[in-house]
């Protein structure tokens, strides 16, 4: 016969590990997202320089093309050639703002797999409790 003092050192017992589980599976998980974090600034750093790149080569060309577009029409179209330029700035910046703010809210989740590692967590205590 197994004696109150058994069952509670083994009940005990249980409790250790399974604490021990949940710790473990914590500290996993504290890393996953720790690690998606850091690829997700690099990702982001990266992509920031290219496009901060990319923005002053366009502007430095768009301010060659105004020039050139101004000098080759003073004599006739100065006032109207510098219109449609302008327009076709404004038209330009307004596509890549609604580009923007339409992928600021379409973006996915942040930490898919850290998220999907804790669906199968909690999937894995439901079954067992």
């Amino acid at each position: 016969m197994i004696s109150e003092s058994q069952e509670h050192t083994a009940s005990h017992g249980t409790l250790r590990r399974i604490a021990s589980g949940l710790i473990a599976i914590v500290h996993t998980r504290l890393e996953l997202i720790g690690i998606e974090l850091a690829e997700e600034k690099d990702r982001l750093l990266v992509s920031l320089f290219i496009g901060l790149a990319g923005m002053l080569l366009s502007l430095m060309a768009l301010i060659t093309l105004t020039a050139l577009v101004a000098v080759a029409f003073w004599d006739t179209y100065r006032w109207q050639a510098l219109a449609i330029l302008t327009l076709a700035y404004a038209v330009a910046a307004l596509a890549c703002g609604l580009k923007a703010f339409s992928r600021l809210r379409d973006a996915p989740p942040m930490f898919p797999a850290t998220l999907a590692e804790l669906e199968k967590d909690r999937a894995a205590l439901k079954r067992t409790l």
